[in-house]
């Protein structure tokens, strides 16, 4: 295994937890103050980065970067769902 998979695999591991309060913010509150803007090409980007990953045999990393990539995604369509009045 390679050292960047461990600190690539790590570091998305940090990311996805930081995201965790935001999401459950958003469903506790029934409305996400993330723009559509930010989340959709961040969800976008991350699915891309993670496909890189798995084309370059950094597995944990490729399957990390997904849990972020669809954590971003359940932001974007929260915002979608719970539209600001």
């Amino acid at each position: 295994m390679l050292w960047q998979d461990m600190v690539i695999t790590t570091a998305s591991i940090v990311f996805s937890a930081s995201m965790l309060p935001q999401i459950h913010q958003c469903f506790k509150e029934k409305k996400c103050e993330i723009t559509r803007a930010t989340s959709g090409p961040t969800f976008i980007g991350l699915f891309a980065v993670s496909a890189a990953y798995f084309t370059l045999g950094l597995l944990l990393s490729a399957i990390v970067t997904s849990v972020t990539g669809i954590l971003w995604l359940i932001l974007f369509i929260q915002r979608i769902a719970y539209k600001t009045k």
